[in-house]
């Protein structure tokens, strides 16, 4: 198994870190050529139009899509954005998975924050998961094929959508590899092995 990470820009490095722990062998991606023989794809977070613009320019696009069309892909903050059909404004996006997001839905930089939360389908779903929110995105919508995985609590009750999965495609608005928990990584990989 290879998992790649795209390389372009963000936090790919503290993916393949925490993937090499696993023992799970990495790639960095950065022109299409590198997608071949991989098992699945990490798309991290960062600057979600500045990793756009660059899948652009060196024409991995579609070379994205086509890859995501038949194996998994996880998209964690921009990441999730990337993968997403609408982000509310005018930017390069995959549009793998039906979800709506809201950008940097909590404010600015200085407003990141870390909480425990739930998170559905992985070992020992019981104890909640350290969430690590920077300039994150809230999934604002998800179409009927979507499983919501985790919520953010709010006012409403109903909690904001901050995990979901569609099919091999997943995407979560918070950091999993700045945790010293490897639980969402894990649970990718099994959706590698499926």
């Amino acid at each position: 198994m290879i998992i790649g990470v795209l390389a372009l820009q963000g936090d790919f490095i503290e993916h393949c870190n925490l993937l090499s722990r696993l023992g799970v062998e990495t790639r960095e991606i950065r022109l299409a050529t590198q997608l071949e023989g991989l098992s699945g794809l990490i798309v991290p977070g960062g600057e979600s139009t500045t990793i756009g613009k660059l899948a652009t320019t060196f024409d991995l696009i579609e070379p994205l899509r086509q890859f995501g069309s038949t194996r998994p892909v996880w998209g964690t903050c921009a990441g999730a954005i990337l993968l997403s059909r609408d982000a509310q404004r005018e930017q390069p996006l995959l549009e793998m998975m039906d979800i709506q997001i809201e950008r940097n839905a909590f404010g600015r930089q200085i407003d990141s924050f870390e909480i425990d939360l739930p998170v559905a389908r992985i070992d020992d779903s019981e104890r909640p998961f350290p969430a690590v929110f920077i300039r994150a995105p809230l999934i604002e919508g998800a179409g009927d094929g979507v499983d919501i995985l985790a919520r953010l609590p709010d006012d409403s009750g109903q909690g904001k959508i901050v995990a979901a999965q569609e099919g091999h495609l997943l995407a979560t608005s918070f950091h999993p590899e700045l945790t010293g928990d490897d639980r969402l990584h894990r649970y990718f990989l099994g959706m590698v092995r499926e």
